[in-house]
Order: C-alpha cells, then structure tokens, then sequence
C-alpha cells in the first residue's frame, strides 16, 4: 500500500475490506491462557445475545457501538481484552418466525411432531440464524469470533442440563400449579416481564347473583357483583365480600345461585374485597385470577378451569363450550339481559396486559408449572439466591452507571417472587424431568433414565416443557468459560491400593462436562466401597485405605477451566434498562449461586465478590428519532442503522452516537448530525492527504521520514525535539494539546461519557489539528528552497515534518475505538502497507505521559489564537478585502508584545497582517478591540456605521456589569466564601478582574464615539 489516498473519501470502498481483514486474520481472538494464574490485566465482557431471528436495529447500533469503543481502549491500553459473541435460541420468537412460515405451507407444527419441528427449527436456524452476527462482522465489531456461542449449542446445553439438575437436588425447582400471564396465540406461560400493560376504556358490568334458598326476611333476595370479565363466571366458586362491609355481613356463610350455570357457590369474607369498587361484592374464579387464586388457598376452594390453551371456553355441555372469550362474553351478556340478571354497564378504564411477544391480550390461567424458588434457604445450605444477588451489589461487588439503577434492582430484588422458569414451547432446553404413569413420580436426571427413581418403572415419559429463554442466558457469564468443569457423565473409577500399603492410585475415565453432584457422589462412594472393602480383606492399613479416599476426593474436586479461572467474572456488562430485570438480575443471581462453589484459581475459597458475574453494569438510554419521539413501526419513524450506514459510512453512524451518549440519556438520532460526522472524516481523509503529499515533497528534496522515529511513536523518546530552540511554538503547542486530550478521553471512557470523550477527539482534530496546526505548519514546510543532494532539510523543517506525522499518527490512535475504518485505511497508508503491527486497533493507545507537556506553549498559543481571532473578527467589521493586507496595532505587555514579535510570519498568514506597530497607551474607537491581555486596531479607512457601533458596546457593557455584579454578589457572601474551594475563589477573582478591564476598557471605547 502507498501513501496515496483517493481524492474523494468513499466508506463503502473500505469498510467492507477491513472488516473481512479483522475476521479473516483473528485479530481479536484471545487464545485460552495456559495457566489458571494469568496475571495479566484484563477486560472481559459478554454481548447481550441478540435473539437468533434479529435483524440490527438502532438499539442494537448504540449497544454495540459502545461496547466496542470500550473494548478497543481498553485493547490499545494494554490490557487482555475479551469480547464473547453469541446468540439466543429465543424460544417463543423462533417458534413463532417457524410456525408463520409453516403457516403459509398450510402446516402447522402439530402436523409435523416435535421431532420434525424441532429439526425445521434448526434447519431455519442454520439458514438464518446468523443474519444479525453477520451485520455485527460488517459493522467491524471487535468480538473473538472463535468464541462465539448459541445457547442451544452442544457446549452449552449440558451446562443448563446440568443447572437445572443441581438446582433441583438442592431443593431450589419445584413444580405446582398457579396462576401464570398466559398468552392464548403462542399457547405458553410469560412472565411478568413479558407482559406490557396498557390503559384501554372498558366495561365493568353489574349482575346479580340470586340467594339459593330464596329471599331473606329483609326482602333481601340476591348479592349485586361487578366485573370486567363477565365470561369468567363460568368458573366461579364464590363471592366474596370485606368483613367489615355492613352492608353484608348478614349474608356471610349463606349461598348464591351462580347465573346461567345453577351451581351454588358461597358467600364469603375476605380482606381482598374492597367496599369502595364497584358493588364491594367480587366474584371468585381461582383458576382465572391470580387474586382470586389466592383468596381460594386461603378458604380452601375448588379450582375450576373454563378456557382452554387457546382461550376458548371448555366446558363441554355448556351452550358456551368452544366460544372465544370475547364470542362467550357477548353471548353471556346477552343471556343475562335476558334473564334479567345484568343490573348495568359501565364504561371503566382498566389496565389491560398484551403480551410483548404477539400483543394479545393476556389471559390469566391457572396451569402446571416449573419454579426456582429464589428466596428459599437450598437444602445445602448457605442463603437464598435472592439474598446473594441483593448483597452483591449492597455491599458494592457490582456498581451500576447511573447509580439510580442500583436503587430500582434493589427493591425488584427485594419484592421477587419464585421464577416460573417452565414455558410450554417445543423449541428450546427441554426439562430433563421424566413423569412415572406408575406412581406419578417425577425423576429429575441429568441423563435420560430407564426406569422410575420411585417405583422402578418403565413406563416414563419426559416433560414436554422446555425452559424459559433466560434461564440459559442467565447462566452465561460462567458457562460460555466452561463450567461445569468437572466430568461427571458415563464417570468410572478404579481405586488399587499400594502393594506396600502406603496409599493408593485412582484411575478416572470421565465423560462429559459437569460437576460431581451430591447424588453422583453417593453413586461413586458406593462403588468405591468394593474397593476398600477388598483394600481392607488383604491387610492394608487404615492408613492406606484413607490415602484412597483422600485421592479420590481429589479427582473429583471441582477445578477450574483456564478460561474461567482467567476471564471470570466479567469486567463489565453494557445493556439497555429493558432487560434489567430479564438478563441483568438473573445473571446475578444464578451466578453468585453456582459460582460461589468454583474455587479461586489458588484454590482458595471464593467470595461473594468474587462469584458475581460481572463487576460494573452501564445502563445506556433509548436511541429516539430527531424530535425525541420513541421509534415505533405505528409511528412510522424507525430508523433503519443498516440504511444510514450505507449512506453516511459506519464511522459516522458510530460517532453520532458516541457523540450524544451519556449514562442515563436518551439519545435523539439526527441525520443531520450523522452528515455532520461524515464531513468530519473528510476533514480528516483530506488531512491525511495534505501530510501524504509533505512527505512526498520531502522526498523529492532528499529526505526519507525515518517512521520508526517519529514523535509520538509509542515508545520513541522526544529525542527530535531536546534542541528546544528548534521547534516551532504549534509544534510545542499541539504536543501539549495531544497530552490534554489524551487524558480527558482515558478519564471520559472510564466515566461512560462517550458524549465528553467524542466530543473532545472532534474538537482536537477539527479544531486544533485541521484549522490551526496544520494551516501554521505550512509555514513551515518549503521544501523546494530547503532541500539539498545530501539528503538534509532545514532542521526546523525536517523538525515541522516529523512532528506533523507523530501528531497525526497519534491522533489516528486517540481516534481509532471511534472511528476504526477510516483510522485503519489511512494507517496503513501512512506506513506505506508496513506498519508495526497488524492493526492499528493492536497498537497503544495515546497516554498524556507520550507527549511533551508545555503549559508556556500553551499559554503563548491560547494568546496569539485569540489575537488572530480578534483581528479576523475586526477585518470582517470593517470590510476589508478577504485578499488585502493591513497593518495592525497592538498596545499590551512585554510578554505578548516579544509574542508578536516572534510570530509576524504567523499573523501574517492567520490574519493578513502587513505589519504590526505597538502603542503605549489603551486604543480605542470603532476600529479597536479590547481583551483582558491586549487592545487591537486593525488600521484601514472605512467609515463606520456610529450608531451600530454604539448600540455594540453599549450591549457589551450591559453585559460585563451584569459579570461584575453577580461576583461581587458571591465574593461578598461570607457562608459562599467560608465553603467555597480555594481555587474557585480564585477562579472567581480572577475572573471578576478580567471583566473590570473589559468594562473600563468598552466604556472609554463608547466615551470615545462621536456624539450623535
């Protein structure tokens, strides 16, 4: 490659290039470390793993932006860096992409078999699965592809096996029926998670149930109930009414004629009913409502289920039996009128549940299920799951940015129920419980059992079941690094006592993955017992016979992986707040559970700060449209990343939401903004371009930059620049600048103020690099007078060169985890196809202590930038020609006037100044400027417009008193000055002092206007 960029920066030419390099090279794999003791710094964190049917969205785009800008810093700064890849099986959503499209064959999946299904589903899979991992390699994401996962894949699946196994040994999985978000279209269990709710306009309806054996004395003949859901009457069991409700208390115990049906339920009291909603008399359907429900446990009722999987009524008999809920609803509602039963119907908003997943309307529904009881003490003792989880981030283990996120996982954690971790889908980690038609037991194995455990049947059939998506996924911040880490499947072992009685020898042949559970080692004690017993009949000491169990309990202990002795826990998990509760708290939960007894890679016992899955989570905001509006397909305002990737380059995607992210806030995506960031690179490929064509010229005068030495180069000393004489102020300047810069982006990325850290590479290379330095290293850089046949320059010259392509490379570095395509290209293009490494993403990133620091050159800069600027700003007052030249003058101290003195050539160039004379006294009038350092006056003849001038410097001086007022407002405030640091005040009096020879200096200005 030479250094020769095309005219034109084009994105789609070199993007799609370096993005096959990076995967085609490996350049980001982490190989697994040889020793369980890597000391190395490292940074691990896990992808949250999109669903296998995804397709990228903006969310995704930021999610993913941001990890990778944090995992290329983190690479450049040294350290071991991890990104593990993956993806979901996602249960309900690939069941439901496979059935639409069995759907359009007129199959469905009970045609097929779940055999069949469950192959179409990993057929699909292989097809399409990928798409989403494929965008993420086009978008140049720094993962380790060889890493890369599926949950359902064959290493992880004994790992959920073998979970759900031990949870279930340790009394933590039980199964029961209750009230679960039933969604009637997939035909499954969600959680309550899964369920939005939305506020709609209603009816509640008002019928009366008549007393059973007829009215009372009072004339009291029935009991008034209000409900939403009319349709559920069929399956009541009772009415209930609050204790202290006077209005019935004399009808407790008595019985009611249920309408339609004719059965006789009770009346009852219960705390649940409320006397001020609707009549204060409800109706009880425990099977269809999860108060209901538990007002039934507490009176010990009858559960009666009346609608089917798909939420039709079953009751077979019934006039209602196979009608929708809705079709049901209306048909009773009818009958009642007819009957005259329905008092009246209200219009009543309620809150209704739509399930995320297909947006139908959710049906509670009484139904089998598997649970993980999270606040239960397991039977090995130790806390609760729930209780680890809450103090791993009460007692600081885990640290969530922005902090207000700690206080809302602390309070879900704090109110959790037991987890239904049972969905009733085919595709997906079916329950490895097998169902006794015998003695109705269940058998939970980790391997498929010939028999009953109870009863030793064979008559066993396996849980249709599978587990809930994030039960797996909540298991992958250890199981992705190989836990479990001991074999336990198809285990054998030999134990041969010593000849001479001294020990013992243990053989193990292993099988698959997973650790020694407390029933396998029942198993293995027992077969062992042969040995010993044997061990013991031939003589050998008791001492022998120990050594044997001491060297069993060693074979089997747990041990560690490499890679989960490496790279657990993870450093840090970057998500959105929408699967907090999802992803992040059942992270943490199962792995302070199983992770707290996986030894330390000393073999040291683990701690709770130790097991926890992660050790910083970053809650990042929604990415909106342009008028802060939610994306949403209604709306018709979705932004498709993939489109404006195509149209602005993925660095300009990438750095408009670098640029407007920080923890807590929303992000408005602007196009406008993402062109704005195109022009950027531009700015910089056309940069690139200037200092290609320097080193060209210097090479036309004899003289070859030595790349290897240039300032900056990590590792390479600022020996170029010891002769201090030599170098030019920009040049002392921007290396002080680049330092600056340095450490405001390493102190910005480490506070996930990618906004701050964005912002202020944009600044540097936009404004200080590309507007000033560059345009003043012009001065500098004439190599058709300076060159000679020797090969050498002027120094200052070959000083200027070398300085200009050690700024920039660094500057291409400090860029880079932004900006990855268009710093690689030019790279590369700087070290002519022979860089010093393969990547510039394998480089080091650009620390404040690379470059010269130089608060002089700073300060010097910062005064004749402002100069310039102030005579720009007066060249445009007064008209004078963009071409012209004028004279200038200055009335300031000795320090700027030696300034001035030294820099005419830059003056001339930034400013067309002719010539500069210095006064001895204050300038003013309409052709003068006044700042806290200096008085300009740029001397050109042109009449002024008096009163514009006047109305100016009036406003200004408006402005400064409005300055001098609020400081002497604070400097007088003795409870302000008393607390205030020592550098504010300072700060502040400085400040107040500056403004005072600004307003003296506006006022005499104004004073010297002639009257009108």
């Amino acid at each position: 490659m030479s250094q020769e960029l095309p005219k034109a920066y084009d994105p789609s030419v070199i993007e799609q290039r370096w993005a096959e390099y990076w995967v085609k090279e490996h350049l980001f794999d982490v190989p697994t470390p040889e020793t369980t003791h890597d000391s190395a710094k490292k940074f691990t964190i896990l992808l949250p793993p999109p669903n296998v049917t995804g397709r990228l969205h903006m969310g995704h785009m930021l999610n993913q932006a941001e990890m990778d800008i944090l995992t290329r810093w983190h690479r450049m700064r040294g350290e071991t860096s991890l990104w593990v890849p993956g993806t979901d099986h996602a249960g309900i959503a690939t069941q439901m992409m496979v059935e639409r499209q069995l759907k359009e064959e007129g199959k469905n999946r009970k045609d097929l078999g779940r055999a069949a299904f469950v192959e179409k589903v990993w057929a699909w899979r292989e097809v399409y699965g990928g798409a989403i991992l494929d965008q993420m390699k086009r978008l140049g994401a720094s993962v380790d592809w060889s890493r890369e996962y599926f949950t359902m894949d064959d290493r992880l699946s004994p790992a959920v096996n073998e979970a759900f196994v031990r949870l279930y040994e340790q009394g933590l999985i039980y199964r029961g029926a209750y009230i679960v978000n039933w969604d009637p279209s997939i035909q499954t269990a969600v959680s309550d998670l899964e369920v939005e709710h939305e506020e709609r306009v209603g009816k509640l309806y008002h019928i009366r149930y008549p007393l059973a054996d007829g009215p009372l004395p009072d004339g009291t003949d029935s009991i008034v109930i209000a409900t939403t859901r009319p349709e559920t009457m069929l399956g009541d069991v009772a009415v209930a009414v609050n204790p202290t409700d006077e209005r019935y208390k004399h009808l407790v115990g008595k019985t009611l004629t249920l309408p339609l049906v004719g059965r006789e339920i009770p009346i009852l009291a219960d705390d649940w009913a409320k006397p001020e909603f609707g009549t204060g008399a409800v109706k009880v359907t425990p099977a269809h409502d999860a108060n209901d429900f538990a007002i039934g446990q507490r009176h010990n009722l009858p559960n009666l289920t009346i609608l089917d999987e798909t939420a039709h009524v079953l009751l077979p008999g019934s006039p209602y039996h196979g009608l929708d809920r809705y079709e049901a609803r209306e048909r009773i509602i009818a009958d009642l009128t007819a009957q005259n039963l329905l008092v009246e119907i209200k219009d009543h908003t309620n809150s209704i549940g739509l399930s995320q997943r297909t947006g139908v309307v959710i049906e509670p529904r009484l139904s089998q299920q598997w649970f993980l009881a999270v606040n239960k003490t397991p039977n090995t003792g130790g806390d609760s799951i729930a209780a680890k989880a809450i103090a791993a981030v009460a007692q600081g283990h885990i640290k969530f940015t922005p902090d207000q996120y700690r206080k809302t996982y602390d309070e879900w954690m704090k109110n959790i129920y037991d987890w239904c971790i049972s969905r009733q889908l085919w595709w997906g980690h079916r329950i490895p419980a097998w169902h006794c038609k015998a003695c109705a037991g269940i058998t939970v194995s980790r391997t498929t059992p010939t028999a009953c455990g109870n009863c030793n049947s064979a008559d066993i059939t396996q849980e249709t079941d599978v587990l809930d998506t994030w039960f797996s996924s909540g298991l992958l911040p250890f199981t992705v690094f190989g836990w479990p880490t001991t074999d336990v499947t198809g285990v054998k072992v030999l134990g041969t006592p010593n000849p001479d009685g001294t020990g013992a020898t243990v053989t193990v042949t292993r099988g698959a993955k997973g650790d020694v559970s407390p029933a396998l080692r029942q198993d293995l004690e027992e077969a062992l017992s042969d040995v010993t017993e044997t061990a013991k009949l031939i003589g050998f000491s008791d001492d022998a016979i120990a050594g044997l169990k001491i060297a069993i309990d060693e074979a089997f202990a747990q041990q560690l992986t490499p890679d989960l002795a490496t790279f657990y826990p993870t450093q840090l998990l970057v998500t959105g707040f929408d699967i907090l509760f999802f992803w992040v708290a059942r992270m943490i939960m199962l792995g302070t559970h199983f992770m707290l007894d996986v030894p330390m890679p000393d073999g040291s016992k683990r701690t709770l700060a130790d097991a926890v899955p992660f050790r910083e989570v970053y809650i990042h905001g929604l990415v909106r449209d342009a008028d802060r509006q939610k994306m949403s397909k209604t709306k018709g305002n979705v932004i498709n990343p993939i489109d404006i990737i195509e149209r602005f380059g993925t660095d300009a995607v990438r750095f408009t939401l670098a640029s407007m992210a920080s923890p807590g806030t929303d992000i408005a995506f602007s196009e406008a903004r993402t062109e704005g960031y195109r022009a950027f690179a531009n700015k910089i490929w056309n940069a690139a371009r200037f200092l290609f064509m320097n080193i060209e010229n210097a090479k036309a005068a004899g003289y070859d930059l030595d790349m290897s030495k240039i300032p900056g180069e990590p590792g390479i000393a600022f020996d170029v620049l010891d002769e201090g004489h030599l170098v030019p102020l920009e040049s002392r300047w921007i290396f002080d600048r680049l330092s600056a810069v340095s450490t405001e982006v390493d102190r910005a990325l480490a506070d996930y103020r990618f906004d701050e850290a964005a912002n202020a590479i944009y600044q540097f290379f936009w404004g200080e690099f590309c507007d000033w330095y560059l345009e003043l290293v012009k001065l500098r850089l004439v190599f058709s007078e300076n060159g000679t046949e020797g090969g050498e320059l002027n120094p200052t010259t070959a000083l200027t060169l070398a300085s200009l392509v050690g700024v920039f490379e660094a500057a291409l570095r400090l860029l880079s985890p932004f900006m990855p395509f268009l710093t690689e290209e030019i790279w590369h293009a700087l070290y002519e196809g022979k860089p010093p490494a393969k990547s510039i993403a394998l480089t080091r990133y650009p620390q404040a202590t690379d470059f010269p620091a130089d608060p002089i050159a700073a300060s010097a800069m910062k005064t004749l930038q402002d100069l310039i600027v102030t005579v720009r700003g007066l060249r445009k007052e007064l008209g004078v020609p963009e071409k012209e030249v004028a004279p200038i003058v200055i009335h300031t101290n000795n320090r700027i006037v030696a300034l001035t003195d030294a820099n005419h050539d830059v003056l001339a160039k930034m400013a067309r100044v002719q010539a500069v004379e210095f006064a001895s006294e204050p300038l003013t009038g309409t052709n003068a400027r006044s700042t806290a350092d200096f008085d300009v006056a740029v001397l050109y003849e042109r009449q002024i417009d008096i009163p514009a001038e006047r109305e100016r410097l009036t406003k200004d001086l408006a402005k400064y008193e409005k300055g001098l007022a609020a400081a002497e407002k604070q400097l007088n405030n003795e409870a302000f000055m008393a607390k205030a640091p020592a550098n504010i005040v300072e700060g502040l009096r400085k400040q107040s002092a500056e403004t005072k020879i600004l307003h003296d200096k506006t006022r005499a200005a104004l004073d010297s206007l002639p009257s009108a």
